[in-house]
């Protein structure tokens, strides 16, 4: 209270003097607003003093060492506990390094003893004037103050306490050790924090490696990380570079041939990959298992996971998963923008748009943006940047309605409407700007290694920020036509061969009516070609012929959970639960020659000293204990698997990937509200799935060979890149025989009453004829 009248009394005592028109009043004026400033900043400093915290945290500074997670190959995923840090003591920071820091944050940092008096003066000033703001006043040890004491507010309050607090630090430690402090804990972007860290993710350097031009890149940028950040603002670092640089012949840090040298040198920036892998899912499976061995300590006593996953890999899934998402959602109608902010008229409307979008959300991909102009046929918006952009011609017809006069305001593109956007590059190189939005649909991904389950690549859904719920190992959906091979696996032990005849006819029992999701029964096939083209009916009558029960059983040798399958018909259509991961450990079986495989995330956990605290037990792989299929099962399953990703539902495998060694099977359940593909290489299996949280229909016309199966081959291009096709060799106990006039592969030694194994195709009353619209699971 008392604040808030000194405070509103020098307020008025501004104003009056802005008013005396004589000199003598000017100079009156001054001396006493002089006398009392001076009294206002003792008062409050009496006032404020015994507020202030203890020194403890820079005194005893003691960098808590966070929990790390890396790749297989040494990629670092995450951290956690604390900030991304690497502690570097002043005597190994390079003096260059430590005085471009000097000369463009505080110059006189080695003179003062923590507070530039003139500077706080101007900042009480300012504050004390309407629309003031205090304007480069904080020196290093303030800036230090301020960082492990209080907040970034900017008032009057802050300001005298940071001076305070500043002068006591000065009293209890020395230049160089508020200089680490400073240099050891300051926020430099991208997630680091540091010097040495800020180093690694920008150029993928230590500090002692730096040349002068890097020097200056880091040293810009203290003042505001986010606008002038090399990764994504690369011209605004670089005009803020080039000021450094300046600042620092000036103050004589170098020379005249070291600043002409430095400001020719074409950076390197280190690529996002390097900087950052996008893998927050696996990243928080690896925080949660270490919190459970260690609680709390997990984040103070620098624990290392090692995981399995595969850098690629990882960023290559990341990336098929929001290429899948965002080409599903343009297909979806523009629901609107996503905020409304102030954007006044006239001004610097670039800073306008930074300040207006500052607490926006920004995503590397799905740029935030202001719009500052909307026609019909012209909206033009500001990156969080302030970089101006022009939305092309597709993104306009795509949100025509929200550009009408009279679109709903919830819909309507306006000035200081916040949306969403995306670049896109042409094939000569040129940039063009479309609307996008933020999708409400989901998408799950991972990868195994065949033979010894090591994840390669999991991603958990579109944007781990925004919805940290897993869906590759917590979502439980049903797998609608994914889970038939593991159905037709069992029904080869019971005779059923690929050349067996099956009719594709109506079923019918009770009121349940399946129908196929083509909307077409074909009469008497075979059961490659029902697997091939997904015929539900064919699978409903297989799954009668295997019995549930031992079905069932046998899909437990898979790993599924028989507890989640329904001990009824609806086997057949994929009616149980499943997830991704569960899913594709599964497919690894047939992929590795039917031997059991449990997947592996975690392989070790190492403590700060490098010592290993954790060591998973070595994988199982190929052996007689783990074997669940026979050769010959698996050899035939495998060739009917070909057949669906070469002639059947998923062909755009085979003619995508441009070999033959690829098998699969898509997946899509009841009114499309599950799309999924699972399949591999003997080398790799990989499960892609897509849907919403609250299910409901993904559309009419979608399918897991339309959503997923894209996904799928957009990784598998590149995990595959270099790997020898592996052909499939026939093992023993098979041979290729002409059943029902057609020539396949079956059990050597088949039964001769199973040669003429037919499956409800005696009835002659029945013909093919079209059904009804598919209302069961789909392909």
């Amino acid at each position: 209270m008392f604040a808030s009248r000194m405070r509103a009394f020098l307020h008025r005592l501004v104003l009056r003097f802005r008013a005396a028109s004589r000199p003598a009043q000017v100079l009156a004026g001054a001396a006493a607003l002089a006398g009392l400033l001076l009294l206002y900043v003792v008062v409050m400093c009496a006032w404020y003093y015994p507020q202030l915290p203890a020194l403890d945290k820079v005194v005893d500074y003691e960098p808590a060492q966070s929990l790390q997670v890396f790749t297989r190959d040494g990629v670092e995923l995450g951290q956690f506990g604390a900030e991304r840090r690497q502690f570097v003591p002043i005597a190994k920071v390079p003096r260059l390094l430590q005085d471009a820091v000097v000369a463009v944050e505080d110059v006189r940092f080695r003179e003062h003893h923590g507070i530039d008096l003139r500077g706080v003066l101007r900042a009480v000033l300012a504050n004390l004037t309407p629309g003031g703001m205090p304007q480069g006043a904080s020196t290093i040890t303030q800036q230090v103050a301020r960082t492990f004491f209080l907040s970034t507010r900017r008032t009057t309050e802050r300001k005298l306490k940071e001076a305070m607090l500043a002068l006591k630090i000065e009293q209890q430690l020395s230049k160089d050790e508020i200089l680490e402090l400073y240099l050891n804990q300051i926020f430099l972007g991208q997630r680091a924090y540091g010097f040495a860290a800020a180093a690694q993710v920008y150029f993928g350097k230590p500090l002692d490696a730096l040349s002068v031009a890097e020097v200056a890149m880091l040293a810009g940028l203290p003042q505001n990380p986010g606008f002038a950040n090399p990764i994504t603002s690369f011209d605004k670092a670089r005009q803020r570079q080039l000021i450094v640089l300046r600042r620092m012949r000036v103050v004589g840090v170098i020379d005249d041939a070291q600043l002409a040298a430095a400001e020719k040198e074409k950076l390197q920036i280190r690529s996002p990959l390097k900087a950052f892998i996008h893998a927050e899912y696996v990243a928080e499976m690896a925080r949660q298992a270490v919190h459970e061995r260690y609680g709390d300590a997990a984040y103070t006593k620098g624990y290392r996971v090692h995981t399995s996953l595969v850098s690629q890999d990882q960023q290559t899934a990341w990336a098929a998963v929001r290429r899948g998402v965002l080409a599903y959602d343009r297909k979806q109608p523009y629901r609107g923008p996503e905020d409304h902010e102030d954007l006044p008229d006239g001004g610097d409307e670039a800073q306008a748009a930074t300040r207006a979008l500052k607490y926006q959300r920004d995503d590397e991909e799905l740029r935030v943006a202001l719009v500052t102009e909307a026609q019909p046929k012209r909206v033009e918006a500001r990156l969080a940047s302030g970089d101006a952009i022009t939305l092309d011609d597709d993104s306009l017809r795509w949100a025509s309605r929200a550009l009408q006069p009279r679109a709903p305001a919830e819909l309507a593109l306006r000035r200081g409407a916040v949306i969403r956007v995306v670049e896109r590059k042409g094939a000569k190189g040129q940039v063009s700007w479309s609307l996008a939005q933020w999708p409400e649909v989901q998408s799950a991904f991972v990868s195994l290694d065949a033979a010894t389950g090591r994840v390669r690549a999991l991603v958990g859904g579109f944007d781990f920020r925004r919805a940290q719920f897993n869906h590759a190992t917590q979502a439980w959906r049903q797998p609608g036509s994914s889970f038939k091979p593991f159905l037709y696996s069992a029904a080869l032990e019971h005779g059923v061969m690929p050349n067996t005849l099956v009719n594709d006819a109506p079923f019918v029992e009770g009121n349940w009516e399946p129908q196929n999701s083509d909307g077409n029964f074909d009469g008497p096939i075979t059961l490659r070609q029902a697997l091939a083209r997904s015929k539900n009916m064919v699978s409903i009558r297989v799954l009668q012929r295997t019995g549930i029960n031992d079905a069932l059983q046998w899909t437990s040798r898979f790993g599924f959970d028989t507890s989640k399958q329904p001990a009824n018909l609806t086997l057949a259509l994929g009616a149980g639960s499943t997830t991704p991961l569960q899913l594709a450990s599964a497919y690894a079986v047939l992929a590795n020659g039917g031997y059991r495989v449990a997947p592996l995330l975690i392989e070790r956990i190492t403590d700060a000293q490098g010592k290993v605290v954790y060591e998973a037990p070595a994988p199982s792989g190929a052996g007689d204990d783990n074997r669940v299929l026979s050769a010959r099962n698996v050899f035939i399953m495998q060739s009917l698997l070909q057949e669906v990703t070469h002639a059947g539902t998923a062909a755009r495998a085979g003619q995508a990937l441009r070999r033959a060694d690829v098998y699969g099977k898509t997946g899509t359940t009841n009114d499309a509200v599950d799309a999924w593909f699972a399949g591999f290489q003997p080398s790799v299996v990989a499960v892609a799935w897509m849907g919403y949280d609250n299910p409901r229909s993904l559309g009419s016309r979608e399918s897991g060979g339309g959503l997923a199966l894209p996904i799928w081959i957009d990784y598998m291009a590149r995990a595959l890149k270099g790997v020898p096709e592996q052909a499939m060799a026939p093992p023993d106990g098979v041979a290729r025989v002409g059943l029902n006039g057609v020539e396949d592969w079956i059990y050597a030694d088949l039964p001769a009453d199973m040669l003429t194994l037919r499956i409800d195709v005696e009835e002659p009353a029945w013909a093919p004829a079209v059904a009804e619209p598919a209302s069961a699971s789909s392909p």
